[in-house]
């Protein structure tokens, strides 16, 4: 129930007009209609409204809205329970009138969407934890150092920073005057506070400050007094201390302004705890329940984390924790067990005077909270089936064992334990098939030490043919397979993917004729000797240096290759030109130099006879040796920028593109356009999140209808390939998958290229 029923509330005689700005303004797609006293008179959904609004031959909004309103309207008496409240909301109603014997509406019965909503930032289940950088009274009655605590929890990317309101008048009993007879510890307190308070136009000062640099302003209010002047100036959400947490009656006026709590369960028993929830329930309160123990500091034994569970169980809604106790392993080990509130004290001394100030957070220490939460956040994942990450595929491949042929297997004989061993790597059919394999009729022909794969379990192998395709295509290859992969279908090219070690070879030794008709694209070497991951950015010269250096000795290569493949004029040469970091995006202030850096090392390329196609970038590619994060060629108008400028042409890699686009919130096709016109070459392949890369084709994120289209009006005839993971296994089984699934997007009647 929400006890602020203006939102819902339309009088009669007032328009429709005024109906549907409610309506607009309550987000709930109804109101109600009062006549005087309040008496409930009818309602008016938006479903009503459209209703109306299709059968009239002319409307006017301004109209009375009794002409509208449905005049029986359900409602539900006046403490009627909530059990009995639920059953009504389904079929779009979410929102029932409560009314009493009278049948005038006095509250709001609203349908709980398990959604806490702090102006823009939603707490739920699913939404990151709401961080909470407590001021409180640690600013120790400077407006300058409040200031510069709120622009320390900005700057660690807290979501709000709180502080708090008294009128000392109103909330002691000594009408704010010490009480000799108090406690020792009761008149400490009230030293503090009467000597560290701000004044309340000092606290708005801070609030205004804290909304210019873009960080949420929360206020905890010890009495009626100061909740009244935080709702005059538009406090969007309450934080309720412990100390208050069994006051009904102050919880109950908070409630009435219908704006959601932050209540913290210090210093209660779980009575108490269940007492205070039931009753926030009926009086139908926005609120969350913060786990807590009021010790100042709370010593580790008393912390009692696994209570978060129990608290769950209690409220039913997402739950926070508030804590006390010194460091941060605590708050980031209660995100971890479920908490979607993070509570946590700051200061800039812990020596100054005040409790507080010992429990509380340096501002080396908010950081470090705050990115470690997110880091659990980010590793939590979801307790969905278990599958193998593109990191692990990496790693399969390499340190897992396959099972291999032990000596001849020709085509239709039974396959024989005997035949059979398991040796590594990792590029085939996995040990625990073993069994699987036995007693089956092979497939086709194995000689000794030959990979088995799943298609030899399968019903059905993708098979190579004749393809039809709009553009030229390709397949990837090696030196060692393209005599082994061109026979099999109607290729138009290939392109070369090369390895450090291939740069070694004469590639005269795997074809020494001249290839009549086939064309050819090379993929730069990414890795090279000794680690050296090509980076034209590096912030270091020699490195960077060398990076041009191995370039050059593609480029020329690549003339070298096209002595044997005349058929291609100028060969695209695939690029990451680098621009990565190890643990963190760099910041878009940094980019703009580093493109610099890029333009500048390729103008001591060679490339003559030669086109470097930059590829465009995942957000966080696989470098040997790990993960890493992109910073260049991921944002479209970035690379159309760069594009533009220097005149430099890309490699579409539209996987890489979909994934930066699910990273980054932007539409994938909507950009396609910036990217295509610059394009030369394209590698087209699905992709699924941010860093699924490995997923089959047609198995993932990417629309392939709006992509073949969008390929067709901004790069028709540009050339492209499969970039399968692991599709040259099995002679190119997975290039064919992805063939035979890319024909269907051709439109019907196009020209073979």
């Amino acid at each position: 129930m929400l006890f602020n029923i203006a939102p819902f509330i339309v009088f009669e005689g007032e328009t429709v007009m005024t109906a549907l700005e409610k309506m607009n303004r309550n987000k709930s797609k109804v109101v109600f209609v009062v006549g005087e006293g309040g008496i409930l008179q009818g309602s008016l959904t938006d479903g009503d409204f459209r209703r109306w609004l299709t059968a009239a031959s002319e409307f006017d909004l301004n109209v009375r809205i009794e002409t509208l309103a449905n005049p029986a309207p359900r409602s539900v008496g006046k403490g009627t329970p909530p059990a009995e409240i639920i059953p009504l909301f389904g079929q779009g109603v979410d929102v029932v009138p409560v009314i009493d014997d009278a049948r005038r509406v006095v509250a709001i019965a609203k349908r709980s969407s398990g959604v806490f909503r702090v102006g823009e930032r939603e707490i739920s289940a699913t939404a990151p934890a709401f961080i909470i950088a407590e001021v409180g009274n640690n600013h120790n009655g400077s407006v300058a150092l409040a200031k510069e605590l709120s622009k320390i929890a900005a700057d660690a990317g807290a979501d709000c920073v709180k502080f708090q309101m008294r009128n000392m008048d109103a909330l002691y009993k000594m009408a704010g005057k010490s009480d000799s007879s108090a406690d020792l510890g009761a008149q400490y307190t009230h030293d503090l506070l009467s000597r560290f308070q701000l004044t309340n136009d000092e606290l708005f000062e801070v609030f205004d400050y804290c909304k210019s640099i873009g960080i949420l302003p929360l206020c905890t209010p010890w009495d009626a007094t100061s909740l009244a002047l935080l709702e005059d100036y538009g406090m969007p959400a309450y934080k309720v201390a412990s100390a208050d947490f069994t006051n009904h009656t102050f919880l109950e006026e908070i409630a009435r302004t219908g704006k959601g709590m932050f209540c913290s369960t210090g210093m209660s028993t779980e009575a108490e705890i269940v007492r205070t929830n039931t009753f926030l329930r009926e009086i139908g309160a926005d609120y969350v329940l913060l786990h807590c123990n009021s010790t100042y500091p709370t010593p580790f034994k008393d912390v009692q984390l696994k209570y978060l569970s129990r608290l769950a169980e209690i409220t039913g809604w997402p739950i926070g924790y508030s804590g006390h106790e010194r460091g941060v392993s605590v708050p980031v080990a209660a995100v971890a067990m479920g908490a979607k509130v993070i509570e946590k004290h700051i200061t800039v001394d812990k020596s100054m005077e005040g409790n507080d100030h010992k429990v509380s957070l340096l501002p080396p220490e908010i950081d470090d909270m705050v990115r470690m939460i997110r880091e659990v956040e980010e590793s939590l994942g979801t307790a969905n089936e278990r599958v193998i990450t593109q990191g692990e595929m990496i790693n399969r491949e390499t340190l897992a064992k396959s099972i291999i042929a032990s000596r001849p297997i020709t085509k239709g004989q039974r396959i024989e334990r005997e035949s059979l061993d398991i040796k590594s790597p990792g590029q085939g059919l996995q040990p625990i098939y073993l069994e699987q394999l036995i007693g089956k009729e092979a497939k086709r022909d194995f000689d000794p030490g030959a990979y088995f794969f799943d298609s030899d379990l399968a019903d059905e192998v993708a098979e190579p043919r004749p393809y039809h395709f709009d553009r030229p295509f390709g397949v990837p290859v090696r030196y060692h397979d393209y005599g082994k992969l061109i026979h099999l279908s109607n290729l138009d090219f290939v392109e070369f993917h090369l390895s450090y070690q291939d740069l070694e070879l004469d590639f005269r030794d795997f074809f020494d004729t001249v290839q009549e008709g086939m064309g050819f694209a090379v993929h730069s070497p990414e890795l090279f000797s000794g680690d050296h991951i090509l980076d034209l950015t590096s912030d270091d010269p020699a490195y960077r240096a060398r990076s041009i250096t191995e370039l050059n000795r593609v480029c020329a290569i690549t003339r070298e290759l096209k002595t044997l493949f005349p058929a291609t004029e100028t060969p695209a040469i695939v690029v990451n030109a680098g621009g990565f970091s190890e643990n963190s995006f760099l910041s878009p202030e940094t980019r703009p130099a580093l493109y610099d850096r890029v333009a500048a090392a390729l103008a001591e390329i060679d490339t003559s006879g030669v086109a470097i196609a930059i590829q465009t970038m995942p957000p966080f590619p696989w470098h040997f040796g790990g993960q890493r994060h992109h910073n260049l060629f991921v944002h479209p108008a970035e690379i159309d920028a760069f594009c533009s400028a220097h005149g430099v042409k890309v490699c579409f890699d539209s996987s890489h593109t979909l994934m930066a686009s699910n990273h980054g919130g932007w539409s994938f096709y909507d950009n396609l356009e910036k990217i295509l016109k610059h394009t030369i070459h394209m590698h087209i392949v699905d992709a699924q999140g941010v860093d699924g890369e490995g997923v089959q084709i047609g198995e993932g994120d990417m629309d392939f209808h709006a992509l073949w289209e969008a390929m067709a009006d901004h790069a028709p005839s540009v050339s492209f390939i499969p970039e399968v993971w692991q599709g040259h296994k099995n002679n190119g089984e997975g290039f064919w998958h992805a063939l035979n699934f890319l024909e269907a997007f051709v439109p019907d009647g196009a020209e073979k290229a």
